[in-house]
């Protein structure tokens, strides 16, 4: 079985930056069909924002054209999953609770992340869930 995973936003925009690296590699291995990637409306919806903003587009060696078809053959090797319950972990950042939820709902235990600390400290924890950078997800590969 295809092992589902989280992507958050800071590993698909360092994807896209950069040229090489453990980020650019996830995705590669996804597009590849190694890992089923995760995603809901409001994953989907910050993936869209941030790539579209003009520093990224401007860090980005590909064409804003060039981005759009890779997002969209990411997105086509996405596993859409609804959110029908909040959890509300409590994270530091409101804005990253989303993340659990996502990984909860999609029966995921792994989510991605260049932001450990963003991601740890919940008041609602979940024993099975690991929070991981790209470097040490592909290390443990």
């Amino acid at each position: 079985m295809i092992q589902t995973i989280v992507i958050d936003t800071s590993v698909l925009i360092s994807a896209l930056i950069g040229k090489t690296g453990p980020s650019r590699e996830i995705l590669r291995q996804c597009l590849l069909g190694k890992y089923k990637p995760l995603i809901s409306n409001a994953l989907f919806q910050e993936y869209e924002d941030v790539s579209g903003r003009q520093n990224i587009i401007d860090l980005c060696p590909l064409s804003t054209t060039e981005v759009r078809e890779l997002l969209n053959a990411f997105y086509s090797v996405c596993h859409w999953v609804p959110i029908y319950f909040l959890w509300r972990p409590n994270l530091k950042d409101e804005g990253d609770n989303f993340l659990i939820e996502l990984a909860v709902a999609g029966n995921s235990n792994l989510v991605i992340t260049n932001n450990i600390k963003d991601l740890t400290g919940a008041e609602l924890t979940f024993e099975n869930l690991k929070i991981q950078t790209p470097e040490t997800f592909l290390r443990g590969q």
